[in-house]
């Protein structure tokens, strides 16, 4: 957190808790000791200092902490649909401005870190034709669970990469095993694996070469590169980040591929 960050962010804070979406006339402390209690936060008692002691507790947050309250504060707005763009608006240019590696998520539920904007408009444009793909199933809202968990404030990248293989598991279920209703990314492979005639995408390929190669070679790196899916004798290894995010980028390749029929089952 830099310093020249602070100030303008604590002052976002007091902002967003004042807003009357949020007061409970009923409550008074309800929004404040909420966030609090989901961040872990212990307010001190200081009387002399005037005000709530969770509402002072999270304007004067610090560090690390400033950025779990802000990330709480935009999920807590999001759950109650309280839809203050002029809030988001402001978070979003103290954090451009400012120079921070974290921005507002697209769903306005949260904070992410920041992703070379081409890179991070394909994945969203991916997910947006998912959510209108009737053929994909839930192939989006797993790629955006997989996105968030990945570069969210508290990345996840367990649940990422979980969430990265159930996204190209639902894009690709109707095309390669429509009648199996326990598909998995390992018995898709399967399926290509002995029974290449019935598949072709729109890559252009060499006379003699393989049409469905390059689709077998990305789902194979994907459910091979899963660590944690079974337990075992031996101690269960959890994904890194790194390998997380990697999966999330393969899996929304193949989504795209899936959903604009670029891979297709041979008549």
């Amino acid at each position: 957190m830099p310093e020249h960050l602070r100030p303008p962010l604590q002052d976002w804070v007091a902002y967003a808790l004042d807003s009357q979406a949020l007061v409970d006339d009923a409550d008074e402390d309800g929004v404040e000791r909420t966030i609090c209690l989901r961040l872990r936060i212990v307010p001190a008692d200081a009387l002399h200092l005037g005000g709530s002691k969770y509402h002072r507790a999270l304007t004067t947050a610090v560090g690390p902490r400033l950025l779990d309250v802000l990330d709480a504060l935009l999920a807590y707005k999001a759950e109650r649909g309280v839809n203050d763009q002029a809030a988001i608006r402001l978070l979003t240019d103290i954090l451009d401005e400012g120079g921070s590696v974290y921005r507002v998520a697209e769903g306005c539920d949260g904070l992410e870190e920041r992703v070379t904007p081409s890179v991070r408009d394909a994945v969203r444009r991916t997910i947006a034709d998912a959510a209108a793909g009737a053929a994909v199933g839930s192939a989006a809202d797993h790629l955006a669970a997989a996105w968030q968990a990945a570069y969210g404030r508290s990345p996840d990248p367990v649940r990422a990469y979980s969430e990265a293989i159930k996204a190209a598991e639902a894009a690709a279920h109707s095309v390669i095993q429509p009648n199996n209703a326990k598909a998995t990314l390992g018995t898709m492979r399967g399926e290509i694996k002995n029974a290449r005639h019935k598949f072709r995408t729109v890559l252009s390929t060499p006379a003699g070469g393989d049409p469905v190669a390059p689709v077998e070679v990305v789902m194979r790196a994907l459910w091979e590169g899963q660590t944690s899916r079974h337990g075992g004798q031996t101690p269960t290894t959890p994904e890194t980040l790194e390998a997380a995010r990697a999966a999330v980028h393969l899996a929304a390749t193949l989504v795209q591929w899936f959903v604009s029929g670029a891979v297709v089952r041979t008549p």
